[in-house]
């Protein structure tokens, strides 16, 4: 990802099909909004429904990141594209402890690419709980 870092995501722009598990689907259209300032993801699956909003604060240097879905689930992060991927994180209180939540962008070529939603109890080491393939809408 040689590019300005308010472009970075630049890559995800677009229609996709998402699949993951055994039987996962589901569909997410990434636009630019607001005069291509802000990226607007709407996707969609059976059984969620959500969008999100980004933007890259240039003060910050940091990509922000807000995600609401029908569950009411409300997210914040912030993050930047390192080694070839794009990376956002953000601090959970999960059962009462604090935890780090993170979506991990890899892999990344021009029709594909793979997500994982991840979480690290010690900041350190972390799980993948969620591993979507991305596949561009032909």
């Amino acid at each position: 990802m040689n590019t300005q870092p308010e472009n970075e995501f630049d890559f995800w722009l677009g229609e996709w099909d998402v699949r993951w598990g055994e039987d996962g689907c589901g569909t997410n259209r990434i636009e630019k909004i607001l005069g291509g300032r802000v990226i607007q993801e709407n996707f969609s699956a059976p059984d969620l429904i959500g969008m999100s909003v980004s933007c890259f604060d240039p003060e910050r240097q940091l990509w922000c990141q807000t995600w609401v879905d029908n569950n009411g689930t409300y997210l914040d992060f912030t993050g930047k594209s390192e080694n070839e991927k794009m990376i956002l994180e953000r601090y959970a209180l999960i059962k009462g402890q604090v935890s780090k939540q993170r979506m991990v962008w890899y892999e990344i070529e021009a029709d594909k690419f793979e997500w994982n939603w991840e979480r690290s109890d010690d900041g350190e080491t972390w799980r993948v709980l969620w591993n979507i393939h991305y596949t561009r809408k032909k």
